[in-house]
């Protein structure tokens, strides 16, 4: 599943590029890699994203919290190099995920601390780092 959303980023940001610079892009990907509904090409090229939440600033999050915006932060830190424990991207803001949030933080200077807690200032930096 997680090849399905790299894919969606990949095709979406290259679209993205294409049509910033003044370009036409055609491309032959699959239906399954088309961006998710409500996407727009100048939403993607503000930041980074998996498909799993779109939003430039999703609500925070933290241990304990489950679902997509949790898929989301997991999938950005795993592209950033952060590994979110032997079960990847699951849903499930666990101890690993809030390991991987504070060395993020810490490595990034994230304002607020390394606090494990997805906020403003991370979700900024998972998007924009």
């Amino acid at each position: 599943m997680i090849t399905t959303h790299v894919r969606r980023f990949t095709t979406t940001a290259a679209l993205a590029s294409v049509l910033a610079l003044g370009g036409v892009a055609v491309t032959t990907a699959s239906a399954d890699a088309a961006p998710l509904a409500g996407h727009t090409a100048a939403a993607q090229a503000a930041g980074f994203y998996c498909g799993w939440d779109d939003r430039a600033t999703p609500p925070t999050i933290s241990r304990g919290s489950k679902g997509d915006t949790v898929r989301e932060a997991q999938c950005l830190l795993i592209s950033l190099g952060f590994g979110v424990g032997q079960h990847g991207i699951d849903g499930d803001f666990g101890a690993d995920t809030e390991n991987a949030v504070k060395a993020f933080q810490k490595k990034y200077g994230v304002p607020g601390g390394a606090d494990g807690v997805v906020g403003k200032n991370t979700w900024y930096g998972l998007r924009n780092y």
